[in-house]
């Protein structure tokens, strides 16, 4: 009996387990057709927009397709060492009185006799953009985050309000909102500043508010439960537990908004996205492809500092996770 009843037992298991293998291989069967029909999906959509492009080009878009590259082909110095001429405001053997090859004006004198580069200036010029609209930004998002956090204010119109405004300064990229700036303020750094620090404030403040919404409460129950006032329970429960991954936004965000600082521009917010824009629209080869080097070698600096400084603020351990079961 009791052999019987193992055989049933096992029997029972394995009926089990074919079920599980049924189900399972009919969730594949299903992923896989899904799978088949994004893709048809992707590529009908995409044949539509080829055939729209090529429509509004006058026929031609497949018929240059070739000559695509022709371009960079055509697009070069007269010789390696313009770039390096270029980058440093010295004077080229080419020049022949064009701006094109007249290098030395473009420089920033400080005294006499010291000068900086133009592109190193204009570089300069974008990086404090960044700077300064990461620093307002996130300060702006600061303030706001705590006020859309539901475990802080609730469910009530405080925090549909602050998500809102959130939402709407976020909607619109930095170079839109420049644009519009540049024609009421005026081409320059400032609008820049005002456009990338807008977009920051809806940014980070969206990724900060998730952090608050993630902290323990119980801190904050016990300080409640103390008689602590709303800012102190924020100040001693909660600030601890989240600055570090504030810093760590706001840090990836000074990232993104050099590059940002540098597109915006090229639509009057001035740097070294405005000189490069002009360099590549007169044909200036040498000027172009070393404002390309400096923009390489600037965000590889800014990325590596700042992956060193969020080591060093919030600890390697916060970067290891999971390393040791891999």
């Amino acid at each position: 009996m009791a052999h019987v009843a193992e055989t049933d037992h096992m029997g029972g298991l394995q009926q089990g387990s074919r079920t599980i293998l049924d189900h399972y291989q009919q969730q594949v069967r299903t992923r896989r057709i899904y799978t088949v029909i994004s893709i048809v999906v992707f590529l009908i959509v995409l044949g539509a927009s080829l055939d729209f492009a090529n429509s509004a080009n006058s026929g031609k878009f497949f018929e240059r397709l070739p000559y695509l590259f022709d371009f960079m082909k055509h697009f070069v110095p007269d010789s390696p060492l313009e770039i390096f001429r270029a980058m440093f405001d010295l004077p080229s053997p080419y020049a022949d009185g064009s701006i094109k090859y007249d290098y030395v004006s473009d420089r920033v004198y400080i005294t006499d006799s010291f000068y900086i580069p133009n592109f190193f200036y204009q570089l300069a010029i974008t990086i404090n953009v960044a700077i300064v609209s990461t620093i307002l930004g996130a300060s702006g998002a600061f303030v706001l985050c705590f006020f859309a956090s539901t475990n802080l204010v609730g469910a009530g119109a405080t925090r549909w309000v602050v998500r809102r405004i959130m939402e709407i300064l976020r909607a619109f990229p930095e170079i839109v909102i420049a644009g519009l700036l540049a024609a009421i303020l005026s081409i320059g750094p400032i609008s820049a500043i005002i456009a990338v620090s807008i977009h920051t404030i809806g940014a980070l403040g969206k990724l900060f508010f998730e952090v608050v919404e993630n902290a323990d409460m119980k801190p904050d129950e016990g300080l409640r439960a103390s008689g602590a006032s709303w800012l102190e329970r924020v100040r001693f429960a909660i600030l601890p537990q989240v600055m570090p991954n504030f810093v760590s936004y706001t840090l990836l965000r000074l990232e993104i908004n050099v590059r940002a600082s540098t597109i915006i521009g090229a639509v009057g917010g001035g740097g070294i996205g405005e000189v490069f824009s002009l360099a590549i629209g007169r044909d200036h080869a040498a000027k172009t492809y070393a404002i390309i080097i400096l923009l390489l070698i600037t965000v590889v600096c800014v990325d590596q500092f700042s992956a060193w400084l969020r080591r060093r603020m919030i600890g390697k351990q916060s970067f290891e996770f999971g390393r040791g079961a891999a």
